[in-house]
């Protein structure tokens, strides 16, 4: 697979088989990725890749206690009525491949609160790093998981990330033993193999033509 393949192929999988991910595998694209850009050299990504009995107990405290206020807001866009459209559209999609009616608030909610188990994902990757981290640390950080999520993809594999974890960020930070006055819990990355048939991980998704946001000139 080269990498345009992988680019292309990516999604956000919500559905996956219960294959598991071998150990030697993961390690492979975690060590690939280790050489993604970051201004200065920072590296300031850190991450806890968790599987089996460990992933089980994390995701019974996760799936009995309240979801927190987020640290971080992810749907400012939504404001404007071009990325509400976006949102929207990919909703539509989603919801509509598992026959949810847009006014199924009941139906909505359970096949959201899925995400507390990653879709039932063999393999979570959670990603943190310390809040003195800022604006150009979070890019760096954004582009060495999809440096991973397309490492993935060249072994078979799947991903979705997930800024919902963020909404659990406490649970995360006391599992893995981290700093809350430290460590910032930014998102978790579901990762497995998808399942080819789910018509939850076939749905036509849209992407902006070229030409509304990329400009060329001087050519």
């Amino acid at each position: 697979m080269n990498v345009t393949e992988a680019v292309q192929s990516r999604r956000s999988v919500r559905q996956f088989t219960d294959q598991p991910v071998e150990l030697e595998t993961l390690r492979r694209v975690m060590d690939t990725a280790r050489w993604a850009a970051s201004g200065c050299n920072f590296q300031p990504w850190e991450a806890a890749i968790v599987t089996g009995e460990p992933l089980k107990d994390l995701q019974a405290k996760i799936t009995t206690t309240p979801p927190q206020e987020a640290e971080y807001d992810w749907t400012a866009p939504g404001q404007e009525d071009a990325y509400k459209q976006r949102l929207n559209g990919v909703s539509k999609g989603m919801f509509g491949s598992m026959n949810i009616a847009r006014d199924d608030s009941e139906g909505r909610m359970k096949a959201m609160m899925r995400n507390a188990t990653s879709f039932d994902a063999p393999v979570v990757m959670f990603t943190y790093f310390p809040r003195l981290m800022k604006e150009p640390q979070w890019s760096d950080t954004g582009m060495w998981l999809q440096t991973v999520a397309l490492l993935l993809r060249e072994e078979g594999l799947d991903s979705c990330f997930q800024e919902y974890m963020a909404l659990y960020a406490n649970v995360i930070r006391d599992f893995l033993g981290l700093d809350h006055d430290r460590y910032m819990l930014f998102c978790g990355m579901a990762i497995g193999y998808r399942d080819p048939d789910a018509p939850l991980n076939n749905f036509e998704r849209e992407r902006v033509p070229l030409d509304e946001h990329v400009r060329f000139e001087g050519f």
